[in-house]
Order: structure tokens, then C-alpha cells, then sequence
């Protein structure tokens, strides 16, 4: 194999060189075409293996019909090759090796080539009905190491009709497939970014203004992790699912700054507390409006609150620890402890949660709506509730 690679490779360089100078048909069998036959070990000075101009007429309808060349295995034509000038587009050309190729139902290949590009067909839609579109093609003036292995299943020691055909079916499936990825990777529809938002833990209640809210970021996350891979190879393993969570922050502040209360200096707001913030107005996007969700902080930890109130507290945030602590106004039900699990998080004393980074707050996001659900009945207000009775004034 890596023999063929090489003389495929120089094979490439000889195609780019004498190419232009190839203006008639019979000049580009003679310098590009048979050479590469010879390539494949099917010896164009052997009859038993290439034969020229090979009759392939269709009975009854056209007479003295001939195919430039036909490969023949175990004594039987198994490929047809149509040649044209080397300057010559191949598209309008297709109808004529179809021709060919269906009126000889024991060929199961067909090649369409002006030396530089070459057009592989067989008949996957009906059986010896030659396809419209070819299911491999080949630049030699764009070849790689991959086509260099396609290419081998073409030389004469391997080539088997059922493999290539096979083969065929493969590649088709392969483009279909990643016409549709990179149209679902160039803009994310609902049901991609609902199976991201899925695989990432992100929340059991994944409603629909949610999943347009993440979009965006689902949207940008696809982007760098494709420049990452590009980056670092598709053989760098991924980081573990409890690692990955969208960044989230507030543009209007700058990164990384505290601000001190003017009245109170023990009060200090960090980058990590406006970033809970942020993210909690995010999940909560359709849910509540914008100014509805504050924050608001204290000496002891940080808040977010519904409507600005007090007692109506969304979840609690303690950053100053060496482990940072959320809480929430709703107690831990087996549905929330079990996403926490499956977040990859950890439980704290008291039931609040280990959050290492602001960012894994997206992973509880179901908890962040039954809280705020909580918060806006105002049934659980008219007493108040075990929590909310907890709740004291903030300065």
C-alpha cells in the first residue's frame, strides 16, 4: 500500500505536468489514461485484462456502440472507462457511458475520465440501470491519502464487483450524511440543539423559548469545538460530559472586576456572582422577563430574587468558599438529586450543591425553573412557607 501511495502521488504530479498539454481525446488516453490503468496493475498491452473500443451495443437500438475500454476479470467485463480531451467538462458526457454501461448487465462499474478527473457509476437504484450520479470521484489535481486508499480497491488483485458495489452504497450514505450534518452544524435547528441540550444535562423541562434562548450558544459552541478539533486532531479525546457547559457572562461588565457597595465595603460583588446572574436570566429567557430576575448581594452569600423580593429568592450563591455552594427556595426532590447526578455535581451540607464553576448551574437548570415556578405562585406567599420564614431583610 504505501508503494501505491507513492506512485499514485507521482502519478498526480505527472497528470498536473503534461495534463494541459493534452488537447485531443486520443492524446489523453495515450499520456494519462492507460498510465494509470498501468497504475492499477491493469496492463493496458494485455488482453486478457484491457481491451479497446469494446463493443457494447444495445440490442435492437443502436449498432457498433463502443466503449473506449473494458477491464476484464476472470475473463469477464467488469468495468467500462469512457475517456474524453483533457480540457473537456464531463457532465454533459454521462449519458454515453450510461449507454454502455446498461446495454452490458455483467459490467458493474463505469468510469467517466478526462484524465484529470475521474467519475465512478455503478447501478445502486436499479439493478443494471447505471445511476445519474457517480458514487466516487477523483481529482488528481486535489488528491489525498484517503483517496489513495479508495483507489486501491480498484486495482486489479482487489477488485470485486459485490465489494465495490459495497463501497458504492457507503460513500453514498457517506455524502447524504454530511450534507446534512454540516447543514445542521452551519445553523443548529430546534432538534439539534434540544439533543445537545439533552446530552449535556442542561434541564428535564427543555420548553421551547429555552431551547431558542440556547441556541445561539449551541450555535457558537459548534463553531469553536470545529476549530478545536481542526486544531488539536479528531484523536484528542473530548473532555468529559461533567467538564463541558456553554460560557455565559454579562458584556455590559468587564470580565474578571469586583464592585463595592458604596454603603457597605463588605459587600463585594464578583465576576463569578454576575455571572450566576446572567445565567439564571438566560435559563429563565420566556419564562420571566428580564428585569424580574435581580440580583441582589449580601455579606453572606448571593442572591437572585423574583421581582426583587426578598423572600421570592430563585437560589442562593456562596462563591467565597473553597468549594462555592448554591441553594435553592425549593427542597431537592429524588427528580432534582438525580440530575445532579447525572450533571456529574456533587451535594453539599444542608441541601445545596458543589458548584466548582459558575457555568455548571446550566446543568441544573430544571431546578432553576421549579424554583422560579415556586416563586411566582403567589400561594406559597400567603403564609409564609419553611424557606421563605428563613428569608431576612437585605441590605
Amino acid at each position: 500500500m504505501p508503494d501505491f501511495k507513492e506512485k499514485l502521488m507521482r502519478h498526480a504530479e505527472h497528470v498536473k505536468n503534461v495534463g494541459p498539454h493534452c488537447q485531443s481525446e486520443e492524446t489523453t488516453k495515450q499520456a494519462l489514461v492507460l498510465p494509470f490503468l498501468s497504475l492499477l496493475d491493469f496492463n493496458p498491452f494485455d488482453p486478457l485484462k484491457v481491451k479497446a473500443e469494446f463493443g457494447a451495443d444495445i440490442q435492437g437500438i443502436k449498432a457498433n456502440e463502443r466503449v473506449d475500454y473494458a477491464l476484464f476479470s476472470d475473463g469477464h467485463p467488469v468495468m467500462f472507462i469512457e475517456a474524453k480531451p483533457y480540457t473537456e467538462k464531463l457532465t454533459n458526457h454521462t449519458s454515453q457511458i450510461a449507454r454502455y454501461f446498461n446495454a452490458t448487465p455483467g459490467v458493474a462499474i463505469s468510469a467517466l475520465t478526462n484524465g484529470r478527473e475521474w467519475r465512478f457509476y455503478t447501478d445502486l437504484k436499479n439493478p443494471n440501470i447505471m445511476d445519474d450520479v457517480p458514487f466516487y470521484k477523483v481529482d488528481f489535481s486535489n488528491i489525498s491519502e484517503a483517496d489513495a486508499e479508495q483507489l486501491a480497491r480498484f486495482r486489479y488483485d482487489r477488485f470485486s464487483p459485490d465489494r465495490l458495489r459495497t463501497f458504492a452504497e457507503e460513500r453514498v450514505y457517506l455524502d447524504i450524511f454530511q450534507n446534512v450534518i454540516e447543514s445542521v452544524l452551519r445553523d443548529p435547528d430546534a432538534e439539534f440543539v434540544r439533543l445537545v441540550a439533552t446530552k449535556a444535562n442542561l434541564a428535564p423541562k427543555l420548553t421551547g423559548r429555552f431551547i431558542d434562548s440556547i441556541t445561539p450558544l449551541v450555535k457558537q459552541s459548534v463553531a469553536d469545538a470545529i476549530s478545536k478539533m481542526v486544531v488539536s486532531g479528531l484523536s484528542t479525546p473530548p473532555p468529559s460530559q461533567c467538564e463541558i457547559a456553554p460560557v455565559v457572562s454579562d458584556p455590559s461588565q468587564p470580565p474578571d472586576t469586583e464592585q463595592i457597595d458604596a454603603d457597605n465595603p463588605k459587600i463585594i460583588t464578583t465576576a463569578d456572582e454576575r455571572k450566576i446572574l446572567s445565567i439564571v436570566q438566560m435559563i429563565t429567557e420566556g419564562q420571566a422577563e428580564s428585569d424580574e430576575v435581580i440580583g441582589k448581594d449580601t455579606e453572606s452569600y448571593y442572591a437572585v430574587l423574583y421581582q426583587g423580593k426578598v423572600n421570592r429568592w430563585i437560589l442562593r450563591y456562596q462563591g467565597d468558599r473553597q468549594r462555592p455552594l448554591v441553594s435553592f427556595i425549593v427542597d431537592l426532590t429524588d427528580e432534582h438529586k438525580a440530575l445532579i447526578t447525572r450533571s456529574g455535581l456533587e451535594f453539599g451540607p444542608g441541601g445545596t450543591v458543589i458548584l466548582n464553576r459558575p457555568e455548571n448551574l446550566v446543568k441544573l437548570s430544571g431546578i432553576v425553573f421549579d424554583a422560579l415556578a415556586f416563586c411566582q405562585d403567589n400561594n406559597n406567599f400567603k403564609r409564609e412557607s419553611r424557606k421563605g420564614a428563613e428569608a431576612e431583610a437585605l441590605a
